[in-house]
């Protein structure tokens, strides 16, 4: 049994070879036999993993290397009896623990949404009788029972049906239902063309059927799914990659030079406490303490902004992965395509119509093709009238929204025939349906008896085109002349467009017929009409897919549907290289290299299982992609998880696809995803210029402490230290934030989508920026100190006491750097541009934040409270005057790099 239970090919042998080893038949199993099963193989269930506690979420928070050098700071501040100092510092760690945390917290559902896919009940026959049990005691053999509106609660092998179809939408994302028979199918056929079977949590749309159990549980096609998920892993965002590396450098150095720092101070005669003291400063000095929060509210700003453009964010990461995205893989359908089938042409033998309008509505006309005038009732009007009358779907404006019940075929139908001015319910009132044949997926045929407003009884029929020419008039009797190699021909080249194509004929019969179809009234039809549809592409997506390849974006097709359908809709969409499509069955055929060589040049992919969306992903990550994966099935699900960035439907997506997903777009539209790279590319330029405003802040600092600690003389029994730890964590944390902030509100950049992404291994912080960090660090620890000196001196030689003299030069050094980081934030609103390249006031925020900074540093240095925390003392204006002046140099520095960068070195860009 547990070979059999492994086995792919259930499709591929006879119903009653299935039957004979299962041990069981149609009368189904006895009691005492299913349970043995269920003992054996385990109840028909998804088991989900265990989803991490609250706690290890909150403990991970604090795994890392900044922070452990945060923690040692902080605790050796409280034990030298700074308590003060490390009460700040640990308020740092917490709310960054916070942040990280309630950012976590959001994931880990996506199993959950597996578990409701799968029905409660089902009905089986057990002990020869008809019952209906918990779908989780469904085991192999079982002997199931289907209709249609039944969720299907386990894989099954066919036994019989009677014109079912069934909707696997979520599993091979081809929009039709598929017509299911009991044939035998070739053992390599993929999952979309076992029409022999019906899988877990697929939908019976229509008819009835008869199965047997064959796959439970984790063994199910949707189980393999659960399995994938549970396996596949998350990537991390290029922005993470960097910031890790950036984190790992600072740790490190920060620890190697705290201890130089140390023995630096002991070998200078300070005392142990002292040498300590003055590690501490530094480590506080040096880390960025402003970054994470810098990063995470920059992220959320992107949020709100994307938000707006339909586009709804749910990890925060994802935010920057927009903006360095290389590749896009699309589902076709749903967000390509509307979803939703339309009849685009109409064919009545002799020309050709074009429809206009998509989706499921009546906006639209019927055009001739040469002429472009609209058609009339004496050329369409039968066709059209045929494909109302014989068809069963209803079509409805609600409340201002179009509601459809039925196949989406006959939808279609019906959409048409209200651009022609018809309404199906007038219609179908006037033309009374007195006997249908229903549609017979053997035959392909539908055929319905109505009785005509003046009397006569007409049968209208439709079907696949290669069943309806046999039953027409040859063309010498027929009214209406046409060769039926024409026809033929007709519709062999609708299909080559991956379209649907549906034939129309009609047969008058006598009044006195009776009023049912017999099967000798299936002859000598009148040929009406074709119609062609097919589900389109959205408008905006090849404007969308343009300006994605403008930007250097690669865009790929990987969808579960016939590969002449994703063929067909690539080249309407202006796919790259749209021709060449490669099957699920030959991507099954390659090796791992041969893999990452065929996604370089291939665009698009049809008929794919899960597995080979989720290899096709891994291939291109290999090869150094980012990768944004867009889709709305189960089936997408763990590409969606493994891909850089997982892009789900927001309307048609089902609940699975969501939460393993990092983006949701509200109106499942490609356009979104375009605007959506825009604001990501827009957040990482701002982040960027955040970052560059931030770490000089931080380095300057650490060399304001190393310079003291290496040249400053300890003053009576006083360290002479510009600045204390409790006043450097303002800076790096109070001002740095409230500056750096309005950077993350900065414009968008005009050549946002006409450069090519960041490449995955670029270093974030480039050579030029280096050099310009490094200048700037120089030039506001030079500046520091230098007041610093010039203040402490002045104050003593006044008869200050040194206590209180050290106290007001402090004040002035963390006040002028604070005014150098003033200046220096209006050069980081460009990297690379003046300032009035941007426009001064293209961004009021800054100078919002320039104003709460100088606010905030006014208290600093004048409110008694702030003076006994910061231990910071008030200072007269022209200390305030001096240090604008020496942190107005920065602006002049920087601008004038720029300016030479440009004039001399035009092709290096930060």
């Amino acid at each position: 049994m547990d070979d059999l239970l492994q086995n792919k090919e259930w499709h591929s042998v006879s119903y009653n070879h299935v039957l004979e080893n299962l041990n069981t038949s149609s009368k189904g199993l006895n009691s005492t036999e299913a349970g043995k099963l269920l003992k054996m193989v385990g109840p028909n269930i998804l088991h989900r993993q265990n989803r991490e506690s609250a706690f290890k979420i909150l403990l991970r928070q604090f795994l890392n290397p900044l922070i452990y050098v945060l923690l040692a700071a902080a605790i050796l501040a409280i034990t030298m009896g700074k308590i003060t100092d490390g009460i700040v510092v640990f308020s740092v760690i917490i709310i960054n623990a916070i942040i990280g945390f309630v950012q976590e917290y959001q994931a880990g559902k996506t199993i959950q949404g597996l578990l409701q896919l799968i029905p409660e009940n089902a009905t089986v026959i057990r002990d020869g009788k008809q019952k209906n049990i918990r779908a989780a005691e469904l085991v192999p053999g079982d002997y199931v029972l289907l209709q249609a509106g039944d969720k299907v609660s386990a894989d099954m092998r066919l036994t019989f049906v009677k014109n079912m179809q069934c909707n696997e939408s979520i599993l091979t994302g081809e929009s039709l239902p598929v017509e299911k028979n009991t044939d035998i199918i070739d053992a390599d056929a993929g999952v979309a063309d076992r029409k022999n079977m019906v899988f877990s949590g697929t939908l019976i749309t229509s008819g009835t059927a008869e199965g047997v159990v064959v796959l439970t549980g984790i063994n199910t096609e949707i189980g393999k799914i659960s399995a994938l998920l549970q396996t596949t892993t998350s990537v991390k965002s290029p922005l993470t990659k960097s910031l890790e590396k950036i984190a790992r450098g600072i740790t490190y150095a920060i620890i190697l030079v705290g201890i130089l720092v140390f023995l630096i101070g002991i070998f200078r005669n300070y005392t142990f406490i002292d040498a300590i003291f003055f590690a501490i400063t530094l480590a506080v000095a040096a880390i960025p303490e402003g970054l994470p929060a810098v990063i995470t509210i920059a992220s959320a700003i992107g949020i709100i902004r994307m938000a707006k453009r339909q586009a709804i964010i749910r990890h925060l990461y994802a935010v920057e992965t927009l903006g360095s995205t290389t590749v896009i893989c699309s589902d076709k359908t749903g967000t390509l395509t509307l979803n939703e089938m339309t009849v685009q042409v109409l064919w009545n033998g002799k020309q050709k119509f074009n429809v206009t309008g998509v989706g499921i509505n009546t906006d639209g006309e019927i055009l001739k093709n040469d002429s472009g005038e609209e058609g009339n009732e004496e050329e369409i009007g039968e066709l059209i009238r045929a494909a109302a009358l014989c068809n069963d779907a209803t079509l409805h404006k609600k409340e201002g929204h179009w509601k459809s019940v039925g196949d989406p075929t006959e939808v279609a139908l019906i959409a048409v025939a209200g651009k022609f001015g018809i309404n199906e319910d007038e219609l179908r009132n006037k033309w009374p349906r007195l006997d249908e044949l229903p549609f017979d997926s053997a035959k392909k045929i539908m055929a319905t008896l109505h009785q005509s407003p003046s009397e006569e009884k007409i049968i209208y029929l439709k079907g696949a085109p290669e069943s309806v020419i046999p039953l027409l008039l040859n063309s010498e009797k027929s009214l209406m002349s046409f060769d039926t190699e024409q026809v033929r021909m007709e519709a062999l080249q609708l299909a080559g467009t991956g379209m649907r194509v549906l034939a129309f004929a009609c047969r008058k019969v006598d009044s006195k017929h009776s009023a049912l179809i017999m099967e000798e009234d299936l002859c000598e039809f009148t040929f009406l009409g074709i119609q062609a549809m097919s589900d389109p592409p959205r408008l905006e997506v090849k404007e969308a897919i343009d300006s994605c390849h403008n930007a250097g974006i690669t865009v790929k097709m990987i969808t579960g549907d016939h590969p002449a359908t994703a063929a067909a809709i690539g080249r309407e969409l202006g796919f790259m290289n749209a021709e060449r499509v490669i099957t699920g069955k030959e991507l099954q055929n390659l090796n791992t290299q041969e893999l990452q060589e065929i996604v370089k040049n291939t665009n698009i992919f049809a008929r794919v299982s899960p597995e080979d969306k989720l290899n096709l992903v891994k291939a291109l990550q290999a090869n150094g992609e980012v990768v944004a994966m867009t889709g709305d099935g189960v089936n997408d699900a763990p590409a969606l998880k493994r891909a850089d960035i997982g892009v789900a439907m927001g309307i048609t997506g089902t609940a699975v696809a969501k939460e393993a997903a990092d983006m949701i777009l509200a109106d499942d539209n490609f356009e979104s995803i375009k605007a959506a790279v825009e604001e990501g590319r827009r957040v990482f330029d701002n982040l960027l210029k955040s970052i560059v405003f931030l770490l000089p802040t931080s380095i300057g600092l650490g060399l304001v402490i190393f310079i003291a600690v290496l040249f400053f003389p300890s003053e009576g029994g006083i360290l002479l230290i510009p600045m204390q730890p409790v006043q450097v964590l303002w800076i790096n944390l109070i001002t740095a934030v409230a500056l750096s902030l309005p950077l993350a509100l900065e414009a968008m950049e005009p050549d946002v989508m006409n450069r090519p992404p960041r490449k995955p291994n670029k270093p974030l912080l480039s050579s030029l920026i280096i050099f310009r960090m490094i200048l700037v660090s120089l030039v506001m620890a030079g500046g520091t100190i230098g007041l610093f000196l010039w203040e402490y001196n002045i104050e003593l030689s006044m008869g200050m006491a040194h206590s209180q003299a050290i106290s007001e030069a402090q004040t002035m050094a963390v006040t002028a750097m604070v005014l150098f980081q003033v200046f220096y934030l209006i050069d980081c609103r460009s990297l690379n541009f003046s300032v009035n390249k941007i426009g001064l006031f293209s961004n009021p925020f800054i100078y919002i934040g320039i104003a709460t900074v100088l606010f905030v540093q006014a208290a600093f240095v004048y409110f008694p409270f702030m003076n006994r925390w910061f231990h910071s003392s008030p200072l007269k204006a022209e200390a305030w005057g001096v240090s604008a002046m020496v942190a107005f140099s920065i602006l002049i520095i920087i601008s004038l790099e720029k300016w030479i960068r440009r004039k001399y070195f035009k092709n290096i860009k930060t």
